[in-house]
């Protein structure tokens, strides 16, 4: 069941790498919910949807450096780029997510700016 879920995992990372939500959503319970640790929660698929604005991001860049499986988690090490307002931003991650079967249900993201001091070795 872990190699499984790893999968599912990399494959929402290429999801997102090809900005296609859908995809993303597709791995997902009706009551997802994502946290980016510091800001508020986004329950659901729909408000999932609208928050990630499809269409209107470019795509990230993701690295993984790390992936640990343990029963219903899987936590993912590594390096994310963004644009935000024409610029790539570097930022360092950690995702926990959980499962419900081969459902995604929760994500707590952990995001570090790495071009405002951050450290990166």
């Amino acid at each position: 069941m872990s190699q499984k879920r790893k999968e599912i995992i990399r494959a929402v990372n290429a999801a997102f790498e090809r900005n296609d939500v859908e995809a993303f959503l597709a791995y997902c319970a009706d009551n997802m919910e994502w946290t980016i640790v510091g800001e508020q929660p986004v329950k659901g698929k729909d408000a999932i949807r609208d928050w990630m604005g499809i269409g209107s991001r470019e795509a990230p860049k993701i690295t993984v450096d790390t992936m640990v499986a343990e029963g219903d988690f899987v936590a993912v090490t590594g390096d994310v780029t963004m644009v935000e307002n024409g610029a790539a931003v570097p930022y360092a991650y950690c995702d926990v997510w959980r499962f419900s079967g081969d459902q995604l249900v929760e994500l707590r993201a952990f995001m570090a700016r790495m071009d405002k001091g951050g450290r990166k070795d």
